[in-house]
Parts: C-alpha cells; structure tokens; sequence
C-alpha cells in the first residue's frame, strides 16, 4: 500500500487563507440528486478555485432495517463523500466517491461498511474497504475519508483512516475557476424499512498550493429530496437536516429516521458497541510511524478528526507523500472479515447482483467461490479485497452500474463475499478493462 511520491512538498495548514469567491451549485445539485426511486439528503460545494484534495470524516452509526420480507425491492443506504475534479464538460463528470454503505440483504440480515468508487462518464469500478479499525462495525467509531491528485498526472489516490487503499485511472485533469465540486450527504433506497440515526459530516477541500480550508458557506448548495421531518411529514418518508455554518460550511447533519419510537434492529446492530476510547488502539504502537505522532493521531481520531490535518504532527506531510500514516489501521493481512451464520446461495447473489445492476436475473452468469487458497485475479490492480472465495457474477448486458443516472454502459463484473455476501468489488463499461 505504501507509495512514495518523490518531491512532494509538504502540505501548509492555514486557517485563515482567504476564500474563494464561487457560487452555490445549484442547478448542478438538484439535477444530480434528483430521481424516482434514490433519495438524497446531500450538500454540493463549488469552491471556486482549483481542487486538489477532499476530506469528510463521520462516525460509524448503527444504521438498522425492518426485520420483514421486502422481496425484490432495494434497501440501503449511503453515506459519502463524492469529489469532482473537472467539471467543465458537464455537472456529470468522472469523479471519486467513497463512504460508508449499508444493504438489506435478507429478512434478517444485512451488510455494512466502506467502500470507494471512481465514477466515469465510460464506465465505474467500486472497491470495498476492508483496512481500519473495526471498518465494518456500527460501533460509533470516527472514520475518515480522503482523496488526494498524485503529484505527477491527473490520478488522485484513495485514503481511508489516512491510509492508501487505491487510485483512480480515468479522472481529468484540475482547471481553474468554478470547475470542481465536492458533496456529501445521504443517499437511501427504500425508506420506509430503513432507521439511519444523526450523521454528522464534516468536510474541506485542500487548494492548489496545499492549504486545507473550509468551503466558504455561499458556495454551498442543498438537494434533500424527502420531506422535513415535522408534524406534517412524519417518518418513515422524511429526512431531518442542519448545516452548521456561520461564513464557512462546518457540519452537515442528517438522519432518516424510521419511525417516531426506535426502528426494529438486524441482530448486527442492535448491540453497536458505545464510542470507546482509542487507548486500546494505541497501545502497542511505535510512538511514530512514516513520521506522524500516533498517539496523538489516535487521540484526535477518537475526539476531533476534522482537525487532525492541523494538529497532530506529521500527519499533513505523510498524507501527501507516504499516505500511509495510522500504524493502528495497516491490514494485518490475516482474514479481514468474520465468517457468518448466514446462507449465501447462488440464487441471493443472483438477485443481489440483477437488483444493484439493472439487469435481468436470466442475463446474469454465476460461478461460485473456489478455495479461499486459491490465486484470483483482481479486477483492478487497486483492489483490495481479493484472497478469500467468492461468488463472480458477470453479463454482458446494457447496465446503469452502480450510478444513479440514465446512463447505460456494457457489461459487468461482480464478486461476493462467500461468507456474508457483501460486494467485494465490481466494475462496469470501460472500466472493466482499466489496469
């Protein structure tokens, strides 16, 4: 995971750098969040001058589903951070999402955790996550999630927990002027068996010359899709919303709540561990590693991590040159996830894969997990979650992919886990044959 970027010079944290004069994005955050069946809680920032870095941090809530049959329908659920860089041909353009994801995936069952995807006008891939502290736990642990443009060329590089965990291929160059945008917000599918507490996002873009820095609130634009939660509007068909701001966006919070009386909870959830304390984590640790203070890094991740970059030493050089900075979140390279009671069979993964995928379940290819031993392929280079058997679906058909827009492409490729049936990775159109 570790890349050395040679001559990197070291990121300047300033919090008074002037900011840029832009304009909410309006038109471009309606019209992207905007459909019948996805609905979007989401805010949309134009800083205004070149983007070369985007940052959110929230904590991982216990987002729990209705213990009923929903048949074919799609439940889940979506938090994230999206970052375009070069939006000048278009709103629509190649871009970076990564974030926390949760899918009902049975009457009493469902995945969790975080994954990051590289959206293309040709095609997209996703990637689940399975480096960090307890990644797929709803153990109200803070996350962080980060994308920073290499050095050399227009690729940007994927950190989660201020670790590497991938790169993009297909993003266009950065330009100046208002032709970058970073969102983040809550995408739900299926409402009315859902029950996702407050998530409080906290966001800032890095600037051309290294500097991290608030959006300034006037560039700030709003799509909430579902009504506000009151007398009137009252759950499951409502979203509860606040930006915290006074001349600089600070915190977007929203739930989606279920009911007025706490929703029914999957056995996974209902027992989410309270926010503990990071000592456990820390203890053992080399009191620095690739030159950042890890007990201070652990500190800050557990009570301030939007202020991390600013505080903790040596995590704002690392982050732009080693990008590989939390010692307590390297993968072990033991098994990452737990085996599960769960009975993963070929007819729920084809099901799965022809509700995610748009396309008929007749059309759809299945070939099931082989040794966990075995060598597999990845289907990209910067996947990370090859090495454990699982289930491989494939079709030639026209597809949407995992992206909420009209667009079709051809093809996809997707693999599941043996053991929960979560998706490991995918990738559709022209980005399956990305290397």
């Amino acid at each position: 995971m570790a890349s050395a970027c040679a001559g990197v010079t070291a990121l300047t944290i300033v919090g008074t750098a002037p900011s840029a004069n832009a304009a909410a994005p309006k038109e471009a955050c309606t019209g992207l969040y905007n459909a019948r069946i996805t609905f979007w809680a989401m805010t949309c920032s134009q800083p205004g001058e070149p983007m070369i870095g985007g940052f959110a941090t929230w904590r991982n809530t216990p987002i729990t589903f209705d213990q009923v049959d929903t048949g074919s329908t799609t439940v889940q659920a979506a938090n994230y951070m999206r970052v375009s860089p070069n939006t000048s041909s278009g709103p629509l353009a190649p871009n970076i999402e990564i974030g926390l994801y949760a899918e009902k995936t049975g009457k009493t069952t469902h995945t969790y955790g975080p994954r990051w995807s590289e959206l293309t006008t040709s095609g997209g891939r996703t990637t689940a996550i399975k480096a960090g502290v307890n990644p797929t736990k709803p153990d109200k642990r803070n996350h962080t999630y980060m994308t920073v443009r290499q050095d050399s060329g227009n690729q940007w590089d994927v950190l989660y927990d201020f670790n590497k965990v991938g790169s993009t291929t297909k993003q266009l160059k950065v330009l100046g002027g208002n032709t970058n945008r970073i969102d983040v917000g809550l995408e739900v599918m299926g409402p009315k068996y859902i029950n996702v507490p407050s998530i409080a996002n906290r966001t800032q873009f890095m600037t051309g010359n290294k500097v991290w820095q608030q959006v300034a609130t006037p560039n700030v634009a709003k799509s909430v899709t579902l009504p506000v939660c009151s007398t009137t509007h009252k759950p499951p068909n409502c979203f509860t919303t606040k930006l915290t701001d006074n001349s600089k966006f600070t915190q977007w919070t929203v739930s989606k709540p279920r009911r007025q009386a706490a929703a029914t909870a999957s056995p996974a959830a209902a027992t989410a561990a309270p926010t503990h304390s990071r000592d456990a984590a820390a203890a053992g640790l080399p009191a620095t590693f690739n030159g950042v203070d890890q007990q201070a890094l652990q500190a800050c991740l557990e009570n301030d991590p939007d202020s991390c970059l600013a505080s903790v030493p040596g995590l704002s050089e690392c982050v732009v040159t080693v990008r590989v900075c939390n010692a307590a979140a390297v993968p072990s390279g033991g098994p990452s996830e737990e085996a599960a009671a769960a009975d993963i069979s070929a007819s729920d993964i084809r099901a799965r894969a022809a509700a995610a995928f748009g396309v008929p379940s007749d059309a759809l290819a299945v070939k099931p997990p082989t040794s966990p031993s075995a060598t597999k392929p990845h289907l990209h280079a910067a996947a990370s979650s090859s090495g454990d058997g699982a289930w491989t679906v494939t079709s030639a058909s026209s597809t949407p992919g995992l992206q909420r827009t009209d667009r079709r492409f051809d093809g996809f490729t997707a693999r599941y886990s043996a053991h929960t049936g979560a998706l490991l990775e995918a990738c559709w159109g022209d980005l399956c044959d990305a290397s």
